[in-house]
């Protein structure tokens, strides 16, 4: 640490949605050694056993120690210390907790870090991931049947079992974030064919400056695959730009290019060290994930340049207080 305080950035959304994907891709492009990494997860209240003697699930706020998690998004944003609980994804058990130092990035990502509005109050950036729903099944089978012991019938009943919370508790964050990121297959692709062919759309709100891509409007950008429009979602303007799967190398590195120069002094590192992900244990690149995770860069560079120069501020009071509005 500098003096300064560390740049909260939230990314959340529903199991398997991406969340650690993301994150990762991150840490490789601002380094791993100015990355604090904190899983919302870990706050569960119960183990897997527990969860299923109480017939109650992940997603629920009362199966999580929200009130521990706010309190320690607090101490993050100040750049104090937390003793973090360990939650084991992989056995489904509670495990000693883990002493956590934030470094000049804080990357929290989970199922329901947005859920308070204390909560809220301490992120500078906040992302959400929505992939549609019969992806993400397809994401949530892979991964919990090859790396958490379930069988895919398991899978799919603890989909079915997690839905009213899923609906009731995880989607509505979406409201809050300042970017809302849907990776999605192409028009006629079924989810369980998309492999790496992924598009992408990212929802652009006001409540953050973002990186000025104006050269994109009017321009003939279908057949390369990138848009920028202007809509409107939940009722206010919104910027919302669409990278497809198969974007040529050119227009992909068009625009990876215009974003790096809105980072002077910030090295850039080679194309092929981000944008990664594992698909059945191979590893893929996909040019619509390297430029979400360059551009969400982009905003924590901007936030630790400018936002975030400021010496640390004395400790809020209460975590009863209002939270601060933001103008859009």
């Amino acid at each position: 640490m500098t003096g300064r305080r560390p740049v909260l950035l939230g990314i959340m959304g529903d199991s398997a949605a991406g969340k650690s994907t993301l994150t990762q891709g991150l840490a490789r492009l601002l380094g791993s050694e100015r990355v604090t990494h904190v899983c919302a997860d870990d706050y569960h209240k119960y183990d897997r056993a527990e969860r299923a003697e109480r017939g109650i699930t992940a997603l629920h706020p009362d199966c999580n120690h929200v009130d521990i998690l706010e309190l320690h998004l607090e101490r993050l944003h100040y750049g104090q210390p937390i003793l973090k609980p360990v939650y084991d994804h992989a056995t489904g058990k509670l495990v000693r907790p883990q002493y956590v130092q934030p470094r000049d990035f804080v990357i929290v990502e989970g199922l329901l870090g947005f859920h308070t509005p204390v909560m809220r109050q301490f992120y500078d950036v906040k992302v959400f991931l929505q992939p549609p729903e019969d992806l993400r099944h397809v994401w949530k089978i892979k991964r919990d049947t090859s790396k958490r012991g379930y069988t895919r019938s398991q899978v799919i009943e603890e989909l079915e079992k997690r839905e009213p919370d899923s609906r009731n508790f995880i989607r509505p964050q979406r409201q809050y974030a300042d970017i809302v990121v849907q990776f999605y297959p192409p028009c006629g692709v079924p989810a369980q064919e998309a492999n790496g062919h992924l598009n992408v759309r990212l929802t652009l709100r006001p409540t953050i400056p973002h990186p000025d891509m104006s050269y994109l409007v009017g321009r003939e950008t279908e057949v390369a695959g990138i848009r920028l429009m202007l809509r409107r979602d939940t009722g206010r303007p919104v910027d919302i730009l669409e990278i497809d799967g198969s974007v040529t190398p050119e227009q992909s590195a068009h625009l990876k290019t215009t974003i790096w120069n809105h980072l002077p002094g910030f090295q850039p590192i080679p194309a092929e060290e981000f944008g990664i992900y594992q698909d059945c244990g191979r590893t893929r690149h996909s040019d619509p994930l390297a430029l979400t995770q360059l551009l969400l860069t982009f905003h924590l560079l901007r936030e630790f340049e400018t936002g975030a120069q400021r010496l640390f501020s004395p400790p809020v009071a209460s975590l009863n207080r209002t939270p601060p509005m933001v103008s859009v």
